[in-house]
């Protein structure tokens, strides 16, 4: 199942409001939803238990007409005595969906389960219960992962006519493969490319684990609020003055060239090695530069010409041009993965201009 949105009975879990979902599925709502909504839209409708783990044992003092190959030959039950007791591990419980009886995961016994519920009640604190604003939510695999993202009001402009929509991500999992993630990411409205939170590296997340103090930090939101209003202020300073200053079109190349090829080139001129650019590199730098100087978006007066336009043009091509394995692959590798650092150092770059 390469598009790994989880499906029960024929329905994918995934909802989004407008834009087609992966892979064409899922359930595509006229207007953002409210959590209710997007709960039972996204199929995320289900509670997350634990119980503790039982490995059978092979008894040491067996019966001799019961021992072990015995039991296998006749086909005595599991649970006939002389075969093997059950023994709790210690400190490991399974996670598993109640509906389906689905298995997530082995955790241990500080671990805290968050329900689907709980995070929507996250973004509820946050811009106000009831509010519609829910604009994509599914889960992965058996369910064991879920992702929402949430729009919120304002936008971020950039000179009079570039407005950028801001989001939170919100990312979690049911089988103790990481912890909850909760992060900004402006989306620019004319091309839908993601763009960088914030100069320094994690400013635009919070990280919370699935320990007792888990639905404690959940009620916090208002500090992500804070975080991504002074994120939000920075970045309208930050971009519209990109916007206005003026590079080359040799400043443009040599930037493009510094992103895609990182320190390789750097290393190899220091070591005054011969250095050949790959077909692929190659193909990545003309394919940039083309959206630079061809596509729509880069004809605006903040783009045309500008370190705005020349930091967009890689937003814009690792967003909209680049091949990814398939839609999680590269939701992925924009928001969490080495798309997301290629563009934060982009970004760091297109400030120095």
């Amino acid at each position: 199942m390469a598009h790994n949105i989880n499906i029960i009975n024929g329905k994918a879990s995934f909802m989004s409001v407008k834009e087609k979902a992966w892979h064409g599925l899922g359930q595509i709502l006229d207007k953002p939803a409210t959590a209710q909504e997007a709960i039972e839209s996204a199929g995320l409708d289900f509670e997350v238990q634990k119980e503790p783990v039982y490995v059978p044992v092979r008894q040491v003092n067996m019966n001799a007409a019961l021992d072990f190959d015995n039991c296998m030959r006749i086909g005595a039950p599991k649970h006939t005595p002389g075969y093997f007791d059950m023994r709790v591990v210690e400190d490991r419980f399974a996670t598993y969906r109640t509906d389906t009886g689905h298995p997530f995961g082995v955790v241990g016994s500080r671990y805290e389960i968050v329900q689907n519920r709980d995070a929507f009640g996250f973004f509820d604190a946050i811009v106000g219960e009831g509010e519609a604003i829910y604009e994509t939510a599914g889960a992965l695999g058996g369910g064991e992962v879920i992702f929402i993202t949430a729009k919120l009001p304002s936008f971020i402009r950039v000179g009079a006519n570039d407005d950028i929509e801001k989001y939170l991500l919100f990312t979690s999992s049911h089988d103790g493969s990481g912890a909850i993630t909760a992060m900004f990411t402006p989306i620019r409205v004319v091309c839908n490319n993601t763009l960088n939170a914030a100069l320094r590296s994690n400013a635009a997340r919070v990280t919370i684990r699935h320990t007792k103090s888990v639905h404690d930090n959940l009620k916090k939101a208002h500090t992500v609020l804070g975080i991504t209003n002074r994120l939000s202020e920075e970045l309208t300073a930050i971009y519209n003055n990109m916007a206005k200053v003026r590079i080359t079109d040799k400043q443009l190349m040599d930037y493009i060239e510094t992103v895609v090829l990182g320190d390789t080139l750097e290393r190899m001129v220091k070591k005054d090695e011969k250095f050949e650019l790959s077909t692929r590199s190659s193909n990545i730098m003309g394919n940039i530069t083309k959206y630079a100087y061809e596509h729509p978006t880069q004809q605006l007066e903040t783009t045309k010409g500008t370190a705005w336009g020349a930091y967009q043009a890689i937003t814009g091509y690792y967003s909209n041009v680049k091949d990814y394995k398939n839609d999680e692959a590269k939701m992925s590798s924009l928001l969490m993965g080495s798309t997301y650092d290629i563009m934060q150092k982009s970004l760091v770059l297109a400030t120095q201009f």
